[in-house]
């Protein structure tokens, strides 16, 4: 199974920061629970706030575990991750039309409307599935 269809099948069960963390984060030698509890708070653009996607946290947590130099050499590793997650970024928002959850989807998720109308469209399994393969087929170029 690919890390995508992985992420996929997580976001079954977990929210879209944690899907896309925990099918690409062993890879990186951080355990499945890990990737799991750290991303926890992200989903729904940061704890349904309908900021940044978590799809695209979760992407960018993978990028910061790949670059190994951020624990030993910050100075050095920063410049070149950051360009890493501005490349990232752009691409994303170039695929799929913006960063933030509450323009991806239409629905404010800090309201009892916007989660009601976020469950009528079936956004869990028609936009944002869409979104956590997105991010992980994204984060094979970058």
């Amino acid at each position: 199974m690919s890390e995508a269809e992985k992420a996929v099948t997580l976001f079954d069960k977990f929210n879209c920061a944690q899907s896309v963390f925990a099918a690409c984060g062993p890879h990186e030698g951080i355990d499945e629970r890990t990737c799991l509890l750290v991303s926890g708070a992200f989903g729904g653009g940061m704890g349904r706030m309908g900021e940044v996607c978590g799809a695209v946290t979760g992407a960018l947590m993978v990028l910061g575990a790949r670059t190994e130099e951020m624990a030993t050499n910050p100075e050095q590793a920063r410049g070149p991750l950051y360009e890493r997650v501005n490349a990232f970024a752009d691409a994303f928002r170039a695929r799929n039309g913006s960063l933030l959850c509450h323009e991806l989807t239409g629905c404010n998720l800090r309201t009892p409307e916007g989660n009601a109308e976020f469950k009528s469209r079936d956004l869990h399994h028609t936009l944002c599935a869409r979104l956590v393969k997105s991010a992980v087929d994204l984060l094979e170029t970058k």
